[in-house]
């Protein structure tokens, strides 16, 4: 069956172009990093998991051992792993906005030097409000409450520095208002810039699938700079 225009289902590898590629992913001990590591792997990629505790859980996985916020590291490691692009998943907790958006100036930095495509999994807060396209969800209470508007804002400007560096092949893929360990189901919708939300008006995916939407951007691209997803029920 013909996929319709607005869903996306996971790549099989008769879909794929590019597969056997190298991708470093920073910050491959969190909960998206993890996942995107282990679904790259799965494919058959060569994956770097960069992170301060990295582990191997794929014969395809390598553990490298990094300091996100030294940008020499990030530069070094970044080049040792002749990666062809990089996935950055990096979030504290509470929210350190100088230091996300200055690893991800860091690897900006790097991969325009190195050459390599960019993929930030970045928030939901810098997409637009649904109906409301001046309304950022950044600022909308409907999404974002009072107690998590400082993290929405971290992303919102960590959008910003990435669109500070238009001579990088950067991709920034927001997740939907609520992210959460489940279900692997490779179903999910895809948009732009404007927050997505399921039939019963919920916004929300599985990091597992957020995973997969992740890896099949960078084995074949939409085009967009800025781009989200949903999670997508089968009819």
């Amino acid at each position: 069956m013909k996929t319709p225009p607005n869903e996306t289902r996971a790549k099989t590898p008769a879909d794929r172009n590019a597969t056997g590629r190298t991708i470093a992913v920073l910050g491959a001990s969190g909960m998206v990093g993890s996942r995107v590591a282990a679904e790259a792997a799965a494919r058959g990629h060569r994956v770097l998991a960069l992170s301060r505790r990295p582990t191997a859980g794929h014969p395809r996985m390598t553990p490298v051992a990094l300091d996100a916020r030294d940008p020499h590291a990030v530069r070094e490691a970044l080049a040792d792993s002749a990666a062809d692009a990089v996935v950055l998943t990096v979030r504290t907790h509470p929210v350190d906005e100088e230091f996300l958006l200055g690893t991800t100036r860091s690897v900006l930095d790097s991969a325009a030097e190195l050459g390599m495509r960019v993929l930030v999994v970045g928030g939901a807060g810098a997409l637009r409000s649904p109906g409301e396209p001046h309304l950022l969800v950044a600022d909308n209470p409907a999404y974002v409450p009072a107690a998590v508007r400082a993290v929405a804002a971290a992303g919102v400007a960590q959008l910003r520095t990435c669109r500070a560096r238009p001579d990088v092949d950067w991709v920034y893929l927001s997740p939907p208002a609520e992210l959460e360990p489940g279900p692997r189901t490779g179903r999910y919708r895809r948009g732009t810039d404007t927050l997505l939300t399921t039939d019963d008006g919920r916004s929300w995916i599985s990091a597992e699938d957020l995973s997969t939407a992740a890896v099949d951007e960078l084995e074949l691209p939409c085009g967009q700079r800025h781009i989200t997803v949903v999670h997508h029920e089968s009819r």
